[in-house]
Parts: structure tokens; sequence; C-alpha cells
């Protein structure tokens, strides 16, 4: 008559701490993994970007024969005159610039560089053979094992 059965109102802290780490050490698994796809999922639109450039560049080639004049300003090298400068297009801060970097009349090549989130990835480029590049060690040049965009 005197005992009276406890009734559970709750989580008691040490449920509360187990939790707790367990949600901590699947956050410091995932995250890191989370920020790669992140970059990854960026390359592959700056790849894209590039893709769309190079078309850019084709079509330039028709009207003109040549390479040539496809920067800002009429100009060979630089910010594009004939396609977006930026990825992304719209919105947002960028994540790598597009630049013409040597038009002639018979080749070009095309470079996308990180900036901003992106920064420390390695340029990208593509030429008018259809040669990617990756510099994937971010050491300012492409150089071995460095010929494709793929990881």
């Amino acid at each position: 008559m005197g005992f009276r059965s406890r009734v559970n109102q709750g989580f008691t802290l040490i449920e509360v701490m187990i939790v707790v780490a367990i949600v901590g050490i699947i956050a410091a698994v995932a995250y890191p993994s989370y920020q790669e796809h992140v970059k990854s999922a960026r390359r592959a639109e700056a790849q894209s970007a590039l893709m769309g450039l190079a078309a850019a560049m084709e079509r330039h080639f028709t009207a003109n024969n040549s390479y040539k004049g496809a920067g800002a300003g009429g100009g060979d090298t630089g910010a594009p005159s004939i396609y977006y400068d930026q990825v992304p297009e719209v919105g947002g801060n960028p994540y790598y610039n597009l630049t013409i970097v040597s038009a002639a009349d018979t080749g070009f090549v095309v470079q996308a560089t990180p900036v901003n989130a992106q920064a420390g990835d390695g340029f990208l480029d593509l030429n008018n053979q259809g040669v990617r590049r990756w510099d994937i060690d971010n050491s300012g040049a492409i150089g071995t094992g460095e010929t494709n965009w793929k990881k």
C-alpha cells in the first residue's frame, strides 16, 4: 500500500549523452564525405561549362574561320565574350572562372580556374582537339597523370 510504482517521465542524462555521442560520430564521418561530394559536383558543372565554351569557340570558328577574337572586347585571351565567364552562370558565388588561355587561327585552350569555396581544387582545361586536363595536385601546371578529368 505504501509502495508506488515509478513512472518513467523522460530520458536519463546518460541516455541523452549516448545519443549525442553517436550523432557526433556519424557527423564526423559523414561531413567530410559530403564536402568531397559537393566539390565533385561543382567540378562536374565546370567541366560541362568548359564543354559549352568549347562548342561556342567552334561556332565562332565557323563564323570567322579563326578562333581569334572570342575574348572580351574582341581579344584573343581572357574572359570569353561568346559564352558566360563563371560557374554557376547566374546566382550565388562563382566556383570557377572561365577563360580563354590561348586562341589562334587553328586552335584554342579554354580553362576553368577554381575560386572561392572551390579554391585549391586545381584548374581544368580543354583544347580544340578535345584533350581534357586537370591539375589534380593544384601545382599550377599539368603533370604526369593529369591528362584527363577523372580523379
